[in-house]
């Protein structure tokens, strides 16, 4: 089961980690089959203006997914904008309510606005892994990631979620990988591994040699040199050509 009775969750990581492209996942995950409006992403990520979840804003409110963030006039202005219709909706909001944070310790410190309507136990805090990215091949470097974000942020991390991938190059062997440091550092750690990440094409395999749930990811995010023409990964293609 990939969610949990908490009403709150939050994605944060480092740089790289893929908890954007986790982020809006989850969200079209929790949102299938489901009424309108039970699922709502809000995107405070106010550090880096290209990989974003306000990107495929269509796609999310077409599948019933409520997006909260800045109006369309600044979709595509790098400003740190927090619209208080994300404190609106951690504190009479009765959807799932899903933070697509920032990367770092930097894109972290938009929480300390918003500790008051964070109550420990009110929330998941998720730590997306990508063993591929610098700072986070090891346990001692995700153990130090995880005390600069908690620290920035003022939250206390509840789990891990494993996205270790290379991009169009991930094999299922590139997942276990990250899995089984995912492992290490969440028993270093005494935190629990709520899910494994991997593309929708490797879900079945992966499924078969992990216990946790596997999230099925579908590329949203990817710039235009890595897009494929047509289809659901030239999403966003027209924003990021050079």
């Amino acid at each position: 089961m990939l969610e949990g009775p908490e009403k709150v969750t939050l994605f944060l990581g480092n740089y790289g980690s893929g908890k954007t492209e986790v982020a809006v996942n989850y969200a079209l995950h929790l949102a299938a089959g489901r009424p309108a409006g039970c699922v709502a992403l809000a995107d405070l990520d106010l550090v880096n203006p290209y990989f974003r979840s306000r990107e495929p804003r269509d796609l999310l409110e077409a599948a019933g997914v409520r997006v909260i963030l800045p109006g369309r006039e600044y979709h595509n202005a790098d400003l740190p904008i927090l619209v208080p219709e994300v404190r609106a909706s951690l504190t009479a909001s009765t959807a799932h309510v899903i933070l697509d944070v920032g990367g770092d310790d930097a894109g972290a410190r938009v929480l300390g606005a918003l500790t008051d309507v964070l109550p420990a136990g009110s929330y998941q805090a998720l730590m997306v892994l990508n063993g591929s990215r610098p700072f986070t091949g090891d346990v001692a470097g995700i153990e130090r990631m995880r005390r600069d974000i908690e620290r920035a942020g003022r939250i206390r991390f509840t789990g891990f979620v494993s996205n270790t991938h290379l991009m169009g190059e991930t094999t299922v062997e590139t997942i276990l990988s990250g899995h089984r440091l995912a492992l290490a550092a969440a028993e270093a750690t005494g935190l629990l591994l709520e899910f494994v990440c991997a593309p929708a094409e490797l879900v079945a395999e992966v499924a078969a040699q992990v216990r946790e749930p596997v999230l099925p990811i579908v590329r949203y995010l990817a710039p235009a040199w890595m897009m494929q023409t047509g289809g659901q990964n030239s999403l966003g293609k027209e924003l990021f050509r050079l």
